[in-house]
C-alpha cells in the first residue's frame, strides 16, 4: 500500500478544510512546496495535491505553483482539482505530473475519459465521492449525480483508467470511520488499483484498511492529510503500520460506531421520506402519461395516489421535526 500525503492549495497557501468547505479554510503555511518536500523526507510515497481554487471556482491561479511542485518535489506528484478538459490534462502530464485526477468531469463526460486514457495510458485517475446508498456526489458534494458506484466503476474500468480514488461524501475523517463496506465493494468490482481517499481517524483505521481483501485484491493506497496536520499520528508512524503489512484477521477489531437511538430513528424516517417521494414521483409520471394518452379515468386515480404519498411525507416530516426539537433542546 502506498501512502499519499495530501496538500490542499488555496490562494497559494497550504490549507485544510475542517468541513470540506472551501469557504472555511484553515491556513497552515505559505509554502506548499516546502510542505510537500518535508512529507517526502518523512517517507510519503506520493504527493496528492488538490487545487481548491481550480476545483471550486475554475480559477487556475495556483497552476504555476503546482508546476514548480511537480518539478521540485523528489517523489511523484498527483494533481487533482479542476481537470476538466483534454488540454489541461495533457498540460499537467507534459510538465511531469505522475497522474491527473478527474472527478465530476469524468462522470459528466465519459467520452473525454475514454479519449484521455487512450492518449495517456496509466495517467488518468477517477475520483468517486460515494454516499451511504452508493450514489455518487458531484461538484464538491453539493449535488447528486444519479449514478451509482458499481456502474461507474465498471464504465471507467472499461475506459482504461489507471486507478480509482474512493471517498465518502460528507464524512468527517477525524470523527467518523471509513466506510469499509464501500471500499470492499470497489475492490470486488474492478481490478484497477483502488485508493482510500477519505482519510482515517487513527492508526487502527489504517490497520483495518490494510486488512480489507476481496478476491485476492487489497487497497493500493491511502491518502492522509487532516489527521496528520491535526496531530493524530505522523507520516513515520503510518509508514511503520503499512510496512508491517495486513494484520491477521483475529487481530483486526470490528469498528465500533455508537449511534444514539434518536439518530437511528431519524435515519429510518428520512429513508421512509425518500421512499415515499419515489412512490409519489412514479405515480405522477404514470398519471401524466395517462393524460397524454387521453385516459382521463385512470390519470386522476394515480393523482390521488400522489396526494396520499405526499400526505404521508408531511406526517413523517412532522415526526422528524418533533424528534429534532427533542434532541436539540438545551440542557438546563
Amino acid at each position: 500500500m502506498d501512502l499519499y500525503a495530501r496538500v490542499n492549495i488555496q490562494d497559494g497557501a497550504s490549507v485544510r478544510l475542517p468541513h470540506g468547505d472551501v469557504a472555511e479554510p484553515i491556513h497552515l503555511d505559505n509554502d506548499p512546496i516546502g510542505r510537500a518536500c518535508h512529507w517526502a523526507e518523512l517517507g510519503a510515497d506520493i504527493i496528492h495535491v488538490v487545487d481548491l481554487n481550480a476545483a471550486a471556482f475554475g480559477d487556475y491561479v495556483n497552476r504555476p505553483l503546482i508546476d514548480r511542485m511537480i518539478d521540485e518535489v523528489p517523489i511523484p506528484v498527483q494533481v487533482a482539482g479542476g481537470v476538466r478538459s483534454h488540454v489541461e490534462a495533457k498540460r499537467l502530464i507534459d510538465v511531469g505530473a505522475y497522474r491527473v485526477v478527474m472527478g465530476t468531469a469524468a462522470i459528466e463526460d465519459q467520452n473525454m475519459v475514454w479519449d484521455l486514457c487512450r492518449e495517456h495510458p496509466g495517467k488518468i485517475v477517477v475520483s468517486l465521492d460515494v454516499r451511504p446508498d452508493e450514489e455518487l456526489a458531484i461538484r464538491g458534494w453539493t449535488e447528486n449525480s444519479g449514478r451509482y458506484l458499481e456502474e461507474v466503476l465498471l464504465e471507467m474500468s472499461s475506459a482504461g483508467v489507471a486507478a480509482f480514488l474512493v471517498a465518502e461524501a460528507g464524512r468527517d475523517a477525524l470523527t467518523e470511520p471509513p466506510d469499509f463496506r464501500i471500499l470492499l465493494e470497489a475492490l470486488g468490482v474492478v481490478t484497477e488499483p483502488v485508493i482510500a481517499a477519505g482519510g482515517v481517524r487513527d492508526l487502527e483505521d489504517l490497520r483495518r484498511l490494510l486488512a480489507l481483501e476481496a478476491d485476492g485484491r487489497r487497497l493500493a493506497g491511502v491518502i492522509v492529510g487532516r489527521e496528520v496536520t491535526h496531530g493524530r499520528f505522523t507520516i513515520e508512524q503510518a509508514k511503520e503500520v503499512i510496512a508491517a503489512g495486513p494484520p491477521p484477521p483475529e487481530e483486526v477489531p470490528e469498528p465500533v460506531t455508537e449511534v444514539a437511538p434518536e439518530s437511528l430513528r431519524a435515519a429510518e424516517l428520512y429513508r421512509e421520506v425518500a421512499d415515499e417521494c419515489d412512490r409519489a414521483a412514479a405515480h405522477a409520471r404514470i398519471a401524466s402519461q395517462h393524460h397524454l394518452e387521453g385516459d382521463t379515468a385512470r390519470g386522476p386515480a394515480h393523482g390521488l395516489s400522489v396526494a396520499g404519498h405526499l400526505a404521508r411525507i408531511q406526517d413523517l416530516l412532522a415526526e422528524l421535526a418533533k424528534l429534532q426539537a427533542h434532541t436539540t433542546r438545551p440542557e438546563r
